[in-house]
């Protein structure tokens, strides 16, 4: 036991003085959540702007819908001019009971959701000036869909791929080091079993990854990005263990591999960037063609990824938990039983 304390504190000694993993493992992450976080926050709630000369009841429902920003100008060419310019899809000119819609044929989705607007207000108000009564009518419902706000979705992504970052290159780079300064070597002629010191190390990128998790979630819960956690949000603890020792088994392939620290870092960087962008940590895969979806499903962090959204934003239970636990640890124990195998202490 005094061992495996020992050599827990020297990792984690030798972990925080290196400013360069300290970078990688929390700021380099952060920074992406930080920027995908501000560019894409109103991305949803977006309002389509358009020019608008005149006044009258036309107007003033449109901006009633929510749907439509109304950007107003005294005369018509000025309007006319930034439709023209590609500013704005479309301007809308009331001139007593002419309504006019210009609009750019450019963008055929922008112009038919105006046009779609605009003839509904219009057809509405008329109905209302001929006191006919309407034949058919709509009832509205509003209910909370599945779809997630940008924030929602980055957050787990993006913490999940940090953590498959910091277990492969932390593993790796750890074990090439060591291997080529004879630490290895002293491990293994002292009276120190293989398993104290594999447990210490992994427990050490668990801690990292639970820092990780608290570190990214704090960010993302501030106003600027309004992160909004689900009442089981603690049932991702489990995915950041087993992730963790998953791409730390990874690691361990890499490092049994390689012969300079270079060579780690490249060939973690292969692996990590393909897999970070086939498991949905930036994009949803969702729409993808079939066959990328086939091969996004190989990957561990396609199902930590999907893990980690159930039960930090979708509300989900322990349930979500089985199918990303089961892969991860399968994953775990085929990595980890062929890094064993070619292990190597010496070059």
């Amino acid at each position: 036991m005094t061992a495996f304390r020992s050599l827990s504190a020297a990792m984690i000694k030798g972990f925080l003085r290196d400013k360069m993993t300290l970078f990688f493992v929390f700021l380099f992450p952060l920074m992406f959540l930080v920027v995908f976080g501000l560019l894409l926050g109103d991305s949803g709630s977006d309002k389509t702007k358009i020019a608008a000369v005149g006044d009258g009841p036309v107007l003033t429902t449109l901006e009633q819908t929510g749907a439509i920003e109304l950007e107003k100008h005294g005369d018509v060419a000025s309007a006319r001019q930034k439709v023209d310019d590609g500013d704005l899809p479309a301007a809308v000119v009331v001139s007593g009971d002419r309504v006019e819609l210009i609009y750019a044929a450019s963008d055929q989705v922008a112009a038919g959701t105006v046009l779609g607007i605009v003839s509904g207000v219009v057809d509405k108000i008329n109905l209302g000036a001929a006191n006919v009564a309407p034949r058919f009518t709509l009832e509205t419902k509003s209910v909370e869909d599945a779809s997630l706000k940008p924030i929602q979705y980055l957050t787990p992504g993006i913490l999940s791929w940090a953590i498959s970052i910091s277990g492969v290159f932390g593993a790796a780079l750890t074990m090439v080091s060591w291997r080529k300064k004879q630490v290895l070597r002293r491990i293994r002629l002292a009276p120190v079993s293989t398993t104290t010191v594999l447990t210490s190390r992994v427990l050490v990128s668990i801690g990292t990854a639970v820092a990780q998790g608290v570190a990214f979630v704090a960010v993302a819960l501030l106003p600027v990005f309004g992160l909004k956690l689900t009442g089981q949000w603690y049932l991702a603890l489990p995915l950041l263990v087993l992730g963790t020792t998953a791409f730390f088994a990874v690691g361990m392939l890499v490092g049994a591999f390689c012969k300079t620290e270079e060579a780690a870092s490249g060939a973690a960087n292969i692996i990590i960037m393909p897999m970070a962008f086939l498991s949905g940590t930036f994009f949803p895969v969702e729409n993808a063609p079939p066959w990328l979806q086939t091969v996004s499903n190989v990957f561990p962090l396609r199902h930590m990824n999907d893990g980690m959204l159930d039960v930090l934003v979708r509300g989900k239970g322990v349930e979500a938990l089985l199918v990303p636990s089961a892969v991860l640890i399968a994953f775990t124990l085929v990595v980890g039983f062929i890094a064993a195998r070619i292990f190597r202490w010496e070059d």
